[in-house]
C-alpha cells in the first residue's frame, strides 16, 4: 500500500468544510488539543469546521511544509491509564485544509482574512508572544503577534466596511493570566500608536471578542524513540504524528463568554471545555499547581541528569522539592478549601507518573524565562503578601533556572535571543548577588521583581552560589528540603 499520508491515499476525509478557524501555531500542542478537538466536535456533528494554519512569525518551516505535504492531516494518539486500565488510542485528524507562510503567500492569507466564514482565531504563541514591543501594527507582515492581530483585523475592517457582524472571536491558548483581554488591551494599543482611529478601536471593542482562556493537556509530541513501530501501526508515513496524555481541559470565559458558547458549543460534543464567566479560581488552582511545577522542576531535574518527567518524579529529592513546594507555598496562595485544592494537586501530580508519555524536560524547557515569570512569580508574590517571607523552594527554582541558562551548565536554551544575550552578560559578574541583580534589572522580567519582593535578588543569590559550588544535589537538599 502507498504509505504516504494524504487525503487521496487516507480516504474518508471531509474537504469540504468552511475555514471559519485561522491558527496562528502549527506546533505539536495545538495540534494534538485544538485540532484534535475541532475534530471530535465535527465527528460529533457540533461544529462544521476546517482551519487555516500559519506560523506565528509567518515562516517557512518544517511543520508548515510537512502539513501542506500531507494534504494538513496527521495522526494523534492518545495513551495513559482509565480506570485502572492502560488505554491507547489513534485519530486521524483532518481538520487542517491548508498551512502557508504568509510572508511567502500573502494574497492567500488576505483572502482568509477577507472570508465571510472566518469566525475564529486560535493562537499559542507560547508567554512570550503576548507582550508588549514597538510595531509598525499598519501592515499584516508586523513582526510581533499582537502587531499581527491588529493589522489582521484593521484589513477586515476596512475590507468589510466596518460591518460590526464580521468581527472575529479570539481562543488564546497561551499560558498567561488573562490571554485574551491581554491581547485585545495590545491590539488598542498598537491601533492607538498606529493611528489606525477610533472608529476601527470601536469596531475591535464592539465586534470582536477576546476570550480568556485555559488549556490543558500534556503533550510530548513526536513519538522518536517508537517511530517505526508507531508508523507501523498507523499504517502510513506520517511525520506529524503527535503522541499526548488522555487527559485534556479547555476552560472559555471572560467577557463575551456567552458569544463564543453560542458559535462554538464545544462542551455538547462530550469534551472536557468549559465556559464560565470568570476563570480566575480555575486558572490558578491549573497554573500555579501543573504548569508552575513543570517550570520549577525543569532546571532542577535537568541537572540532575534526568530527561523525562517521569524520570524527575522518580527521583526522591526531585519529587520531595515538588511536592513540598506544591503543598508548603503553592497551596496557600489559592482561593478555596484546603482539602479540595489538596486533592486537586493530588491528581494533577499523579498525572506526572504516567508511563505511557515521554515528557521530556528539554521541550518543556522552551522559554522557561517567560515560563517562570508568568507561572511562578505570582506565588512568589501572594506567598510574600500573605507570610511576610519568600517561598524558599519557588525562589529556588529562579536560582536554578538562571544556572540552566548559565555559561557552565552546557546546556542550550532555547528561549528570546535577546534576553539570553542579556543574561550571558549579567553572567560576566564574578558575585553571584551581581549576575542576579544584573539579570532582574536587565528588562528580561516585566515585573520590578525586588521591588515587589524585597530579599529576592539576595535568596536567589545564595541559592545559585549553593548551585554552582556544591552542586544541585547538594544545593537541593541543603536549601529546599
Amino acid at each position: 500500500m502507498d504509505r504516504n499520508l494524504n487525503r487521496s491515499t487516507a480516504g474518508g476525509c471531509n474537504a469540504n468544510r468552511p475555514v471559519r478557524v485561522l491558527q496562528f501555531g502549527e506546533g505539536n500542542f495545538l495540534r494534538a488539543f485544538a485540532d484534535w478537538i475541532l475534530q471530535v466536535a465535527n465527528e460529533k456533528g457540533v461544529t462544521d469546521t476546517s482551519v487555516a494554519v500559519v506560523s506565528p512569525r509567518f515562516s517557512e518551516n518544517k511543520s508548515i511544509k510537512a502539513l501542506r505535504e500531507q494534504e494538513g492531516l496527521f495522526h494523534v494518539i492518545l495513551e495513559g491509564v482509565q480506570n485502572g486500565v492502560p488505554v491507547s488510542t489513534v485519530k486521524l485528524v483532518d481538520v487542517v485544509a491548508e498551512a502557508f507562510s504568509p510572508a511567502t503567500e500573502i494574497d492567500r492569507y488576505k483572502a482568509i482574512i477577507e472570508s465571510e466564514d472566518l469566525r475564529f482565531v486560535i493562537s499559542n504563541t507560547t508567554e512570550a508572544g503576548i507582550r508588549y514591543e514597538p510595531d509598525n501594527a499598519s501592515v499584516l507582515t508586523a513582526v510581533t503577534f499582537p502587531g499581527k492581530v491588529t493589522a489582521m483585523l484593521n484589513h477586515r475592517f476596512r475590507h468589510f466596511g466596518g460591518d460590526t457582524s464580521k468581527g472575529l472571536f479570539f481562543l488564546c491558548c497561551e499560558l498567561i493570566e488573562n490571554n485574551g483581554s491581554t491581547l485585545h488591551d495590545l491590539v488598542t494599543r498598537h491601533a492607538n500608536e498606529n493611528n489606525l482611529g477610533n472608529e476601527f478601536i470601536d469596531w475591535v471593542d464592539k465586534s470582536c471578542v477576546f476570550a480568556d482562556t485555559l488549556v490543558d493537556r500534556i503533550v510530548p509530541g513526536f513519538p522518536a524513540d517508537t517511530a517505526c513501530e508507531v508508523m507501523n501501526r498507523i499504517g502510513y508515513d506520517d511525520s506529524l504524528v503527535v503522541k499526548a496524555e488522555l487527559y485534556h481541559l479547555w476552560v472559555i470565559g471572560g467577557k463575551g463568554w456567552e458569544t463564543v458558547r453560542a458559535e462554538l458549543p464545544l462542551d455538547k460534543a462530550g469534551l472536557n471545555v468549559h465556559f464560565m464567566p470568570s476563570l480566575k479560581d480555575f486558572r490558578d488552582k491549573k497554573v500555579r499547581i501543573l504548569n508552575g511545577s513543570h517550570t520549577a522542576m525543569v532546571p532542577v531535574a535537568l541537572q540532575l541528569g534526568c530527561e523525562t518527567v517521569k524520570e524527575a518524579f522518580d527521583n526522591t529529592l526531585v519529587n520531595r522539592f515538588v511536592n513540598s513546594m506544591v503543598d508548603g507555598e503553592v497551596i496557600p496562595t489559592i482561593a478555596g478549601p484546603v482539602s479540595e485544592l489538596k486533592e486537586f494537586a493530588s491528581g494533577i501530580l499523579e498525572r506526572f507518573y504516567n508511563p505511557y508519555i515521554k515528557h521530556y524536560l528539554k521541550s518543556i524547557s522552551l522559554n522557561s524565562l517567560s515560563k517562570w515569570e508568568a507561572r511562578n512569580f505570582p506565588v512568589v508574590a501572594d506567598y510574600f503578601k500573605l507570610k511576610g517571607e519568600l517561598p524558599r523552594c519557588e525562589v529556588f527554582s529562579f536560582a536554578a533556572l538562571m544556572a540552566l541558562y548559565g555559561p557552565e551548565s552546557g546546556f542550550a536554551p532555547d528561549d528570546n535571543a535577546a534576553h539570553l544575550a542579556a543574561l550571558g552578560k549579567a553572567w560576566n559578574n564574578a558575585e553571584e548577588y551581581d549576575i542576579v541583580s544584573e539579570i532582574l534589572g536587565s528588562g528580561i522580567f516585566m515585573a520590578d521583581i525586588e521591588a515587589l519582593v524585597p530579599g529576592f535578588t539576595n535568596m536567589a543569590a545564595e541559592f545559585l552560589a549553593s548551585i554552582r559550588h556544591d552542586g544541585m544535589e547538594n544545593a537541593l537538599q541543603k536549601c529546599c528540603l
